[in-house]
């Protein structure tokens, strides 16, 4: 079942955010008072309760409607599951080859933005400072279910469901503010692409592997020209092993999305200018199309396009702490 946040463009409820399930090119209104994270947080039955009933009443064509985010996330988790995009994008980050030791411990991940979140066809505004734009594509897992330090046998049960998801990164700005080693900060935070809808967990277990991995293929192009494709079973964790792991002395909460972290193979930009050390395909450009698609999903379509320069900050004071310690307490 495919669960959609749409708006229509006209009548009385014109551009007020519903719920609805999209069957056949058209998508069926649940009721108005229902949000994304409600129907998550009934569970999958519930939810193809009432997708059955939305079905048999009046539908609206996918052409007249706006689709928006699916849902607005608790959290995002950005995992970085792909040993290749690892292997690629460090050297045009970073500058170094290889993988760390450390990635082949755990499935490893950083927070980024829940309140920057895009939808499926939203213009993507990046840094007005940001000459180096990269896209990454990857599957999120959005978490149906709260729980505590779970087993990857029990983060089974919460799974809702999937969509795509695209890490806009700003490559020079994260490059530089890497190197205080606290990881993305603004090269991330700008924007994260979720859609087209969310696929319930029921739909996609045909494609599982004998491991327990989902065997999709993933590609992205810019422009119209593909620039990589690569299947999601070849990433490192299950999701259901990246749930255990984000819920482990912790939490993870009804409407968390974990994301899968960029697929090899050319899911993004800065895995190509590793590998190739140029950048080569070049940066996005605004206008750009950037479009991913994932079998089983669908797809997102997003036009590059740049914010407004934000005001100047003032450098660091710098001072020396020992004398300002000695002048206060004298």
């Amino acid at each position: 079942m495919k669960l959609a946040t749409f708006a229509t463009q006209s009548g009385a409820d014109a551009d007020q955010p519903r719920v609805g399930v999209v069957s056949d090119g058209q998508v069926h209104p649940f009721p108005l008072e229902l949000t994304m994270r409600d129907v998550v947080g009934r569970g999958i039955d519930a939810a193809r309760q009432s997708g059955d009933e939305a079905l048999a009443a009046h539908g609206h064509p996918l052409a007249d409607v706006r689709l928006l985010a699916p849902l607005r996330p608790t959290s995002v988790r950005d995992f970085v599951a792909f040993e290749e995009h690892v292997q690629g994008v460090r050297q045009a980050v970073e500058g170094t080859a290889g993988v760390p030791d450390a990635w082949y411990d755990a499935p490893t991940f950083y927070f980024t933005n829940p309140h920057a979140i895009l939808g499926p066809h939203d213009p993507v505004p990046f840094p007005a400072t940001c000459a180096a734009r990269d896209l990454e594509l990857e599957v999120a897992v959005v978490v149906g279910k709260a729980g505590r330090s779970l087993s990857v046998e029990q983060a089974r049960d919460h799974v809702f469901g999937y969509t795509i998801m695209n890490d806009w990164s700003a490559r020079d700005l994260q490059g530089r503010e890497m190197q205080v080693g606290l990881g993305p900060a603004k090269g991330k935070d700008f924007a994260t692409t979720l859609g087209p809808w969310i696929v319930t967990a029921d739909e996609l277990e045909p494609s599982r592997d004998e491991d327990g991995f989902l065997r999709l293929w993933c590609a992205v192009s810019v422009n119209g020209v593909e620039i990589g494709r690569d299947l999601l079973s070849n990433m490192g964790w299950t999701f259901e092993a990246m749930i255990a792991y984000a819920s482990r002395d912790s939490r993870v909460e009804i409407g968390d999305v974990l994301g899968s972290g960029t697929v090899g193979n050319g899911g993004c930009l800065g895995e190509l200018w590793g590998r190739r050390g140029a950048q080569d395909p070049p940066p996005l450009a605004p206008g750009d199309v950037v479009t991913l698609t994932v079998d089983g999903i669908g797809s997102v379509s997003n036009v590059v396009a740049v914010a407004e320069p934000a005001p100047r900050l003032p450098a660091a004071r710098l001072r020396d702490p020992a004398v300002a310690r000695k002048a206060a307490a004298s």
